[in-house]
C-alpha cells in the first residue's frame, strides 16, 4: 500500500463534480484543499462540509484565466495542510460557438483553463510527490468530449482531449515515482455547470441515454476517489468514462434523427 500523503487538493470544488468528490475523499480519510473561481460561499460550504466529516479544510482563490499565478494555489494549500498525495484537475470551463464565428481571445480562455491549468497544478503537485518520495496521484476530470466531438464547442473538446494526452504522457513520465495519472470522463452529470444546479437525476429524463438519466456527481466522485485509492495503484494512463454508456450511442442515435437541427449546436 502507498504511503502518500493522505491529502488531496480539488480545484473547482465550490459545486458539483468538485465538491462532491472533496467530500467523499473527507470521509475516507483526506484533508483536503478547495479552490474556487467565484463562488467563495460554495468553496466555504465545501469545506464546511469537509470538517463535519472530522477533517481539516482550507480553501484558495484560484482563477485559472490566469494559470501560471493560479497554480500557486496548489502549493499554499499543500504548505498549509502538511503535505499533498492526491491532485485532481477538475476545474473547467465551456464554450457554445461554432469555431469560424470564434476569436482567438475566446479560444485561448478556453484552453488556458481547460488544458494550461491542469498543466501547470500537476507540474506543482508531481514536483512536491516526488520530493516526498512516497508516490501519489493525478485524476483530471475531462468529459466524454476527450473522446467524442461537439458542435459549438471547439475549444472544450480540444482542451479536453488533450488533457487525456498529457495524462497519457504523464503516467509514462510519472511512473518511475509510484505516481499514477488518469482521467475521469463525465457525461451529462446533473450540476450547475449543466444548469441543473446540482439536483438529483430526474429518471427516465434522458429517453436517447442508454441509462435514461443523467448522472450524480456523487457517482462521479466515486470514479475518482477509486484512482486516488491505494487500490488503483496499477491503473495509470487509463480514461474512466462515468456517462451510462451514453457515447456507445453515435451510430444508434444518429439512425433515429430525422432532422439536421444537431448541425446548430
Amino acid at each position: 500500500m502507498s504511503g502518500y500523503d493522505r491529502v488531496a487538493v480539488i480545484t473547482g470544488a465550490d459545486s458539483g463534480i468538485g465538491k462532491a468528490t472533496a467530500v467523499l475523499l473527507a470521509r475516507k480519510g483526506f484533508n483536503v484543499g478547495v479552490t474556487y473561481r467565484s463562488d467563495r460561499e460554495g468553496a466555504e460550504g465545501t469545506a464546511r462540509e469537509i470538517t463535519g466529516a472530522g477533517r481539516r479544510a482550507a480553501v484558495r482563490r484560484h482563477d485559472l484565466t490566469d494559470p501560471e499565478k493560479a497554480a500557486g494555489a496548489v502549493d499554499e494549500l499543500a504548505d498549509e495542510l502538511g503535505g499533498l498525495g492526491v491532485l485532481v484537475n477538475n476545474a473547467g470551463t465551456g464554450s457554445a460557438r461554432p469555431v469560424l464565428d470564434m476569436d482567438l481571445g475566446e479560444w485561448r480562455e478556453v484552453l488556458s483553463v481547460d488544458l494550461d491549468g491542469a498543466f501547470l497544478c500537476t507540474q506543482r503537485a508531481a514536483r512536491r510527490m516526488i520530493h516526498r518520495g512516497e508516490g501519489g496521484r493525478v485524476v483530471n476530470v475531462t468529459s466524454v468530449h476527450e473522446e467524442y466531438p461537439r458542435v459549438g464547442s471547439g475549444p472544450y473538446c480540444a482542451a479536453k482531449g488533450g488533457l487525456k494526452m498529457l495524462a497519457r504522457v504523464l503516467a509514462l513520465e510519472l511512473s518511475q515515482y509510484g505516481i499514477t495519472v488518469n482521467t475521469v470522463a463525465p457525461g451529462e452529470i446533473a450540476t450547475p455547470m449543466t444548469g441543473q444546479h446540482d439536483q438529483p437525476p430526474e429518471p427516465d429524463s434522458r429517453p436517447g441515454y442508454p441509462l435514461a438519466r443523467p448522472g450524480h456527481a456523487r457517482e462521479v466522485a466515486e470514479a475518482i476517489a477509486f484512482l486516488a485509492s491505494p487500490g488503483a495503484s496499477y491503473v495509470t494512463g487509463a480514461s474512466l468514462f462515468v456517462d451510462g454508456a451514453l457515447g456507445l450511442m453515435g451510430p444508434q442515435a444518429a439512425g433515429a434523427l430525422e432532422s439536421a437541427a444537431w448541425r446548430e449546436g
